[in-house]
């Protein structure tokens, strides 16, 4: 009993980098997740069964893969002499945690009510941690290590507000999936917390996170639409005919509307720089201009590897910028684009392996009509080309659930060769 919620509390610390010792890697969230690790790892060797093997089997061989790759890129480095052994050691532990995390939530967590009890730990052991974060924004409560704003962006208990702005996505969507399928008290419970990581997301000013709502918003309401469609009690109704029309009507309608986005594309433009964290300005520009550089520089830096990586942990070099002061850049930097810094990691193998991952996840729970479930890949594809996401436990606790609840609902083989 004590599992499920030790591991939702854990996935929500993990998020609290500020409230760490002073010197000390690990916090709170860590010491938590390693401590049911442990306890997981203890229930699988002294059970006789694995919960989702399917899922585990998904899991386990992508992991192989990728820890293939990314020996191959370090044997790389070690010729080229190109090894950061610091760098190198903490994407090691990093990928090794979140393995482990992915593979024993799938051998252990069984696609009843024991995982939906999981979610809704989750999702309320989030809501607590969203409104003492909020209290901690407006000065209702204090505490002297942390610093809730990162400027004007609000950043909670967390060192960097784009990292508060994954969670509130991703959970936002795991709320929505549960007031989907839940009724009553229920379905209001996890709608107002899909509201409330939507408005904290917002905070932080994240243009990513923006851009992934505006995204997900758009998947959501074509598969709703898609699923009223063609579900048979509406395909012979009034309603349905109805649809159907607008459907239909829908492209000519937007040719006959073209002149007036035209007429209005200055002012949308305005409204879109307003709701980015610098307004369009010249902040906006200087980040631009160096995430360009980057990744300019990490394809480059992976072909020149032969597209075989040179191991875990960053391998790019900072430009100096105007306005920065003289402090050299003495470590290593990421592109902050999840493709290009596997591609720097583990070359073409490891990006392909984990969005071969990605996307037969997604495929599959849009296969289950688990609308919810399907709009938070989007999201986490949306987030990946940004920001490097792997290193995140709630990126692989997703994922994990996703695998388990859309092969539990996939049907079996049999059942498709008698069909």
């Amino acid at each position: 009993m004590i599992g499920s919620p030790l591991l939702a509390l854990s996935l929500v610390l993990t998020t609290a980098s500020q409230l760490r010792v002073p010197g000390v890697p690990l916090g709170l969230g860590e010491v938590c997740l390693g401590l049911w690790l442990g306890l997981a790892l203890l229930h699988v060797l002294t059970s006789d069964r694995i919960s989702s093997p399917r899922a585990l089997l998904r899991l386990g061989t992508f992991w192989i893969c990728f820890a293939f790759s990314l020996s191959v890129g370090t044997c790389q480095a070690l010729l080229f002499q190109k090894l950061d052994p610091g760098s190198m050691l903490h994407d090691t532990f990093a990928y090794l945690v979140v393995a482990a995390l992915s593979c024993l939530v799938a051998a252990t967590a069984k696609a009843d009510c024991a995982l939906r009890r999981l979610q809704w730990l989750l999702i309320a052991f989030w809501n607590v941690s969203l409104v003492m974060q909020i209290a901690l924004g407006w000065g209702v409560i204090r505490l002297p290590s942390v610093d809730p704003w990162f400027w004007e962006r609000f950043r909670g208990w967390s060192e960097n507000p784009n990292q508060l702005a994954l969670y509130c996505a991703l959970l936002a969507a795991l709320s929505l999936h549960l007031a989907l399928s839940a009724k009553g008290f229920g379905r209001l419970a996890a709608l107002l917390s899909c509201l409330l990581s939507l408005v904290v997301g917002r905070l932080t000013r994240s243009d990513t996170f923006l851009g992934a709502m505006v995204l997900c918003t758009a998947v959501l309401l074509v598969l709703r639409l898609w699923r009223w469609l063609t579900s048979p009690e509406h395909r012979y109704s009034l309603r349905f005919a109805a649809a159907m029309l607008i459907v239909v009507a829908a492209v000519p309608l937007s040719l006959s509307l073209t002149p007036y986005a035209v007429a209005t594309a200055d002012d949308v433009e305005s409204l879109a720089a307003s709701m980015t964290k610098d307004h369009g300005g010249e902040g906006t520009m200087r980040t631009a201009a160096l995430r360009l550089y980057l990744w300019q520089n990490a394809l480059k830096l992976g072909l020149e590897s032969g597209s075989l990586g040179l191991g875990p942990g960053p391998h790019l070099w900072r430009p100096k910028i105007a306005d920065d002061d003289d402090r050299p850049f003495t470590r290593p930097f990421e592109a902050h684009n999840t493709v290009l810094d596997i591609f720097t990691q583990g070359g073409l193998l490891g990006v392909i392996a984990l969005y071969g991952l990605f996307a037969g996840t997604f495929l599959l729970v849009l296969r289950a009509k688990l609308d919810a479930l399907a709009v938070m890949i989007v999201a986490l594809v949306f987030f990946s080309m940004t920001h490097f996401i792997p290193r995140h436990p709630i990126v692989w606790f997703a994922l994990a659930v996703s695998l388990i609840l859309g092969l539990e609902r996939a049907p079996s083989p049999s059942a498709r060769i008698g069909t």
